[in-house]
C-alpha cells in the first residue's frame, strides 16, 4: 500500500444496517492511518462527496445522477435489491392510488428513495400528493396521510408504525420494471481518481474484499449490528439477506432505467447516461440477479 502511506482518503460509510456487512468487516481490519473513515447519513455523505469533505464513499444512486461530472462509480459495488428491500417504505393510511392531493411526509435522509417514490406514484399511477419533507423518526402520523421512511428509521417504524398499508418500494419497482433496484453506489471523485488512481485502486480492492467477506458471514455481522436497532439477530439475519451488494450487468441497467425517468422529470443530468465505471482487476463475482 505504497500510495496509502503518503496520501490521504477520506472514506464515506453510511451508519444504516443495509451497510452492517461490509462496513463491520471493514472495521476489523487494519489500514493506514491516512485511510479516514466518515459516518454519516446517505444525504450528509451526497453533500460531503459533492463538496470535496470526502474522496469517495457509499452515495445515494441520485447523487450520480446529479453531479455526473464530478464522480466515478466504484465498479461491483452498491447498496440494492432484487425486490423488496425490507427498508424503504411508504406507510399509509390509504392505499397508493387514493394519495392524490393528500399529504405525503418525505424522509430527508435519502434523494434516491424520494426520487423513486415519484417516479412510482407520479409515473406509474399518475398520483400527485402534497410532499413535505421532514424527520420521520418524529413526525404526527394523524398529520400525514403517508410516509415515506428509509434505512433504520424503517426498520422501527415496522414494529409501531398504526398505518393500515406498508409499501416495499423495491418490491413495486420490480413488479413494474422487471429490474432490481439501486439505492446505492460507491462513488469515488473523479478528481481523486486522477491524481491517486493507485490508492483508489487499493481502497476499491479492500470494498470488494470486505463485501465478499461479509456476505458470508451475516449471523457474526448481526449478532454485533441487530442490537443497534434493535431487533431479532433471526429478523436481522433476514433482512440483510436480501440486501445486495454487486453491481453487476442488470443492476446496470436498473440504474440507467432510473436515470431515464428523472432526467425526463428534471431531476437528473442527462450526462448520467452512459454510467462512468471505475474497475479493477479485483472485482468480485456477481450475485445471481446481476
Amino acid at each position: 500500500m505504497k500510495q496509502s502511506a503518503i496520501a490521504t482518503a477520506r472514506i464515506g460509510m453510511v451508519n444504516y444496517l443495509n451497510l452492517a456487512p461490509i462496513y463491520e468487516k471493514w472495521k476489523e481490519s487494519a489500514f493506514p492511518e491516512s485511510w479516514q473513515l466518515v459516518e454519516a447519513p446517505p444525504s450528509e455523505l451526497n453533500k460531503k462527496l459533492c463538496e470535496g469533505d470526502i474522496d469517495l464513499g457509499f452515495v445515494s444512486s441520485f447523487e450520480y445522477g446529479a453531479h455526473p461530472d464530478k464522480y466515478k462509480i466504484l465498479s461491483g459495488l452498491s447498496i440494492s435489491a432484487n425486490g423488496s428491500v425490507g427498508s424503504v417504505f411508504l406507510f399509509s393510511h390509504v392505499p397508493m392510488e387514493q394519495l392524490d392531493t393528500l399529504p405525503v411526509l418525505l424522509s430527508s435522509q435519502s434523494e434516491t428513495s424520494v426520487g423513486l417514490l415519484k417516479i412510482i406514484l407520479g409515473q406509474f399511477l399518475k398520483v400527485q400528493p402534497v410532499y413535505s419533507t421532514g424527520d420521520v423518526s418524529e413526525f404526527d402520523e394523524k398529520k400525514f396521510k403517508a410516509v415515506l421512511a428509509i434505512g433504520d428509521d424503517a426498520l422501527r417504524l415496522l414494529e409501531k408504525s398504526r398505518f393500515l398499508y406498508q409499501f416495499d418500494l423495491g418490491d413495486i419497482w420490480k413488479r413494474e420494471t422487471g429490474l432490481p433496484f439501486v439505492f446505492a453506489v460507491c462513488a469515488a471523485r473523479e478528481d481523486f481518481c486522477e491524481t491517486h488512481p493507485e490508492l483508489v485502486g487499493e481502497i476499491h480492492k479492500e470494498l470488494l474484499r470486505c463485501s465478499a467477506e461479509g456476505k458470508s458471514d451475516l449471523a457474526s455481522i448481526c449478532t454485533v449490528a441487530a442490537p443497534r436497532i434493535p431487533m431479532s439477530e433471526k429478523r436481522c439475519h433476514d433482512y440483510l439477506s436480501a440486501i445486495e451488494y454487486d453491481l453487476g450487468g442488470k443492476k446496470q441497467k436498473a440504474l440507467e432505467t432510473f436515470f431515464n425517468y428523472l432526467i425526463k422529470c428534471k431531476e437528473a443530468d442527462p450526462a448520467c447516461l452512459p454510467l462512468k465505471l471505475y474497475s479493477n482487476l479485483y472485482e468480485a463475482p456477481s450475485s445471481s440477479s446481476t
